[in-house]
């Protein structure tokens, strides 16, 4: 009798089976979770970032023989390293208020930190800023990256892994202030502001100094972009001094391969070693980036930097540098980059691990993005 009612039982449960996946088939799903990115992009917040990490060798030390470090972040002699993690927050609508938050965490973070922060505990705020938007008028007021220079801090949008000479050495990282952007049309936008100076998150100095900006970004033709800015206003040197710059960068487009990239910079600070004494630096680099498909591309710079009176190196000297970049990127969000570049000067300001002195420096840098 058991196993004859088992056997009705079990025949009974398969003959449901296809009944239920009928229901079941019927019934609705589940409403699903929205995704914290839904959730964020619905509401107009937009959540990006990066992940840099880094292998560097140097044939030197990193230092100049005035003391002043040589390279901009890649100063490690043979080093893997965490340069970056990058996590930016944003709202910035076409109208209206809005704002943004970059928050950087890495030893890169150590060299962009600003006058009067901590500069040794690998976290910068590298941005941060109230944002408004009206027709052509776009205002921000806060923290900001600087308007002048080829390269930026994030290392994605540049073209090699190492740092140019003149965007360590020629220009500042970032303000802290009031900009104002005016688009006059499709091919011109003008930009001004007022700001505490070079990389100086708030003014603490008895007599207030202060830093006047002016941008100009046109495209005269499709193919041309020149974006040329000017900075001028009462700097430290020996005492409060006059520094002024004006950096222009030209960007050529040949075709969807090949293009071109030109910066100038020339800057000069009053006071500067002494009183009454007057600094000047200046250079020029020249970028050429070639892909060779979706997925790899080369990248040549080469530039010169002029420290005519010693005031950003430490040294009197002329420095050359080029630079070769090979980059692959295996997937949309990741790129691997291996680099060889060759530092020269006209005096023998490189040191050297046993102490000596050379005019030349070289080094080899791998480098793997991951962004988000």
């Amino acid at each position: 009798m058991k196993k004859i009612t088992h056997t009705l039982f079990t025949v009974g449960l398969l003959a449901s089976v296809p009944a239920l996946a009928i229901a079941a088939d019927v019934m609705p799903d589940k409403p699903g979770v929205p995704s914290l990115g839904a959730i964020m992009g619905a509401a107009g917040i937009s959540v990006s970032g990066y992940i840099d990490t880094s292998y560097n060798y140097l044939s030197g030390t990193g230092q100049f023989t005035g003391g002043a470090a040589n390279r901009v972040y890649d100063r490690e002699r043979n080093s893997f390293n965490l340069n970056m993690i990058d996590v930016t927050v944003s709202s910035l609508p076409t109208d209206g208020f809005g704002g943004l938050v970059d928050l950087n965490f890495g030893s890169d973070a150590n060299v962009n930190a600003s006058a009067g922060t901590g500069g040794a505990d690998e976290f910068d705020i590298q941005a941060a800023y109230l944002h408004y938007a009206t027709g052509p008028l776009m205002v921000i007021a806060g923290k900001y990256v600087t308007l002048a220079g080829a390269e930026v801090i994030k290392s994605p949008a540049n073209l090699n892994y190492s740092r140019s000479i003149l965007f360590g050495y020629a220009i500042p990282f970032t303000h802290t202030g009031v900009r104002a952007t005016y688009a006059v049309g499709d091919k011109l936008s003008l930009t001004a502001g007022i700001n505490n100076g070079w990389d100086v998150l708030k003014d603490s100095a008895s007599e207030p100094r202060k830093t006047l900006e002016l941008g100009l970004l046109t495209t005269p033709i499709k193919a041309l972009s020149i974006a040329a800015s000017a900075y001028v206003g009462k700097e430290q040197g020996a005492a409060v001094g006059t520094r002024t710059l004006f950096d222009v960068v030209a960007t050529y487009t040949a075709t969807d391969a090949l293009s071109f990239v030109l910066n100038y910079d020339y800057a000069s600070q009053e006071d500067a070693v002494t009183v009454g004494t007057k600094a000047e630096w200046s250079g020029v680099a020249g970028y050429v980036n070639f892909k060779f498909s979706d997925q790899w591309r080369v990248a040549l710079r080469a530039e010169t930097f002029d420290d005519k009176h010693g005031y950003r190196t430490g040294v009197v000297q002329t420095w050359d540098e080029a630079t070769l970049t090979l980059a692959y990127m295996p997937t949309a969000n990741v790129e691997l980059r291996g680099e060889v570049r060759a530092d020269k000067s006209d005096q023998k300001s490189f040191v050297q691990a046993d102490g000596t002195t050379e005019d030349s420096q070289s080094s080899v840098g791998l480098q793997a993005l991951y962004k988000f």
